[in-house]
């Protein structure tokens, strides 16, 4: 089962796809565009041409846990997307996504310039392995 993960953003929105297996994270892309009906519609194609299964949207909440003011406009972005791909996307807490995703980048020797191209996809991607890495916890029915 094909899973992607969202990262969505003002100007950029990060997509990570899983394998075939649901198991690792494999393709990324980024959604260069400010407008939420164009990046639900790319979400929509993304999910017919790789066959994904299963969404899981990156939800904005404070440190403390609680919903912060962008809650709502990603509520709104979730059912959006679910109208254009026929998915509801899991809501699952992105915290300190991008703070990991540009200390990955840092890591491997990218300066801070070329971050914004492949931050986005980056933390997309640990959203997805945060994801993947609680469902294999689950117990099986």
């Amino acid at each position: 089962m094909r899973i992607m993960a969202i990262d969505y953003g003002d100007a950029r929105t990060g997509i990570a796809i899983s394998d075939a297996t649901g198991l690792l994270a494999g393709h990324t892309a980024v959604i260069q565009s400010r407008r939420p009906e164009v990046v639900a519609e790319e979400i929509a194609r993304l999910v017919r041409v790789h066959g994904v299964e299963e969404l899981v949207l990156g939800f904005p909440r404070n440190m403390d846990g609680t919903e912060g003011p962008r809650a709502e406009r990603y509520r709104a972005f979730a059912e959006q997307v679910a109208g254009a791909a026929g998915l509801t996307p899991v809501l699952w807490d992105e915290r300190r996504t991008t703070i990991e995703a540009h200390a990955i980048l840092h890591a491997g020797g990218k300066k801070m310039k070329s971050h914004r191209k492949n931050v986005d996809a980056v933390a997309a991607a640990l959203i997805l392995e945060g994801y993947l890495t609680r469902k294999r916890m689950e117990p099986r029915e």
